[in-house]
């Protein structure tokens, strides 16, 4: 089937021809023939597989016949909005006369006021922008007919789902609903049965797995080696290249240290203005910067053809997201690549990706025996404790001790390192041989019954302790200065 196959009006079938849509995909052609009947639709489809020509062309269709008909489009996020108004105007609308608008936030107000009042019949915005201008009551949806509601588990995810209800409850009863969302969990079921008249159930593909044609690698790394290795993907690897990170300020600090190191790279996330956001997009587009540094709020929506390579960074915070990140590459049937970073705290989060893209995954059994610590891949050494090295009772004794010490005090011992450590004569009252205060180290002055700075006494000239004069005990008063001293 070919657009000109369908029964639509002959000026937008001009529009389609002057756009270079030629053959539709799986999710248009069966999509687009049920909207032009006037059913509601609950659609799902891969990322990247066409949904937004899918519910463009049954709306032009209607508001063509429909002079007075309005349709709205909600988003969850301003690019995915500023994308769908993208196509909206390359399928020649201005040529066909209908008034459109996108209300987007980060955008000026006045200027979307402006093209509210030029009678726009296409709506296009995020959740939060529709809702400021429903109270400012600059915005009627008396009218509305056409309803689409797009990614929608993306939004609900986001936290829209009461702000969506609030825009339904302004929109007509009598009118026709499309929903499309890439995965579809119980709560957008609940949604499409309290808000959809009977509908269609369309769906095209696997709604986790990626999509075929995009090869998919993994690269086991340390967290201080990560950016190391991806200075050097980003030199094995030629196109241009989305990083996806987890937090904004981790993506402007990669920004940094890789125009620092050379390299052509801007950030996106949702610190950005509208402008800014547009700026750094169309950069990439253009080819101005070859990589681009994002949040997941680029994950879903994100159209830009050039994407040769996604890399995961960091791995996202829920599963579902990643299918949304990798179906940034490998768009429209071209073959694309997706490269993930994988570190030892990683391996919770990546079983349960693996289990959602095969149901059948099972986790590898790691051996026991075989466990490594986080330092440098050698074995776990048991951890510090002071009590079992050490007793604080005057009966204590160190566990070592025999190591050291004969238990017979008797003066031939054979302590191979008596000589440094002892004088020569040593009489059967000294401290060292008394059994009950064993020598040793400890960080407990009491274990000894002594303080332990005691040192040798000065007038014994036979002491072999080489640096005994080091150590002796020095007669200073208060206030001293350091002066150098020759032995006299």
């Amino acid at each position: 089937m070919n657009f000109s196959d369908l029964q639509i009006e002959n000026k937008l079938k001009k529009s389609i021809e002057l756009a270079d849509f030629k053959t539709p995909t799986p999710i248009q052609s069966q999509s687009i023939p049920i909207g032009l009947e006037g059913r509601d639709i609950l659609g799902t489809a891969q990322t990247g597989t066409g949904k937004t020509l899918a519910f463009t062309v049954p709306m032009i269709n209607k508001l063509i016949k429909d002079k007075q008909a309005m349709a709205l489009i909600v988003c969850p996020t301003r690019e995915l909005a500023t994308q769908v108004m993208a196509t909206v105007l390359k399928l020649n609308v201005r040529e066909i006369g209908i008034g459109n608008a996108l209300l987007i936030g980060g955008e000026s107000m006045q200027k979307q006021l402006r093209k509210l009042g030029k009678r726009a019949r296409i709506i296009v915005g995020t959740p939060g922008r529709i809702n400021d201008h429903l109270k400012r009551k600059s915005l009627d949806l008396s009218k509305v007919n056409y309803l689409v509601l797009d990614e929608t588990d993306r939004m609900l995810d986001m936290g829209f789902t009461p702000q969506v209800e609030q825009i339904l409850n302004f929109v007509p009863k009598e009118h026709q609903t499309l929903l499309f969302s890439a995965t579809l969990p119980n709560n957008i079921l609940k949604i499409s049965q309290r808000y959809l008249n009977n509908p269609e159930r369309i769906s095209v593909g696997s709604l986790s797995a990626p999509i075929d044609k995009i090869k998919q690698e993994t690269f086991e790394v340390l967290q201080d080696k990560k950016y190391h290795e991806l200075i050097n993907q980003l030199v094995e690897r030629s196109g241009s290249i989305l990083v996806f990170v987890k937090t904004k300020y981790g993506a402007d600090k990669i920004v940094k240290r890789l125009k620092y190191d050379g390299h052509k790279a801007d950030a996106i996330h949702g610190n950005l203005r509208q402008s800014k956001r547009d700026r750094v997009i169309n950069g990439f587009r253009n080819g101005n910067s070859r990589i681009l540094i994002a949040t997941d709020v680029a994950a879903r929506g994100l159209d830009i053809p050039v994407i040769k390579h996604v890399i995961n960074y960091d791995l996202p915070q829920v599963p579902e997201d990643y299918v949304h990140r990798i179906g940034r590459t490998g768009r429209a049937g071209k073959e694309g690549y997706a490269l993930t970073f994988l570190t030892t705290s990683d391996r919770s989060m990546w079983n349960s990706i693996s289990k959602l893209i095969d149901p059948n995954y099972k986790p590898p059994q790691r051996d026991r025996s075989q466990k490594k610590s986080f330092r440098g891949g050698k074995k776990g050494k048991a951890s510090f404790n002071k009590k079992r090295k050490f007793n604080d009772n005057k009966k204590g004794s160190f566990r070592d001790k025999k190591k050291f010490f004969k238990r017979d005090d008797d003066k031939k011992s054979n302590f191979k390192g008596k000589k440094k450590f002892f004088k020569k004569d040593v009489d059967k009252k000294s401290k060292f041989n008394d059994k009950k205060k064993s020598f040793g180290f400890t960080n407990n002055p009491k274990y000894f019954g002594k303080k332990s700075d005691e040192v040798v006494e000065k007038d014994d000239k036979r002491s072999s302790f080489k640096g005994r004069k080091k150590f002796k005990k020095r007669q200073r008063p208060k206030k001293f200065s350091f002066k150098k001293h020759k032995k006299k």
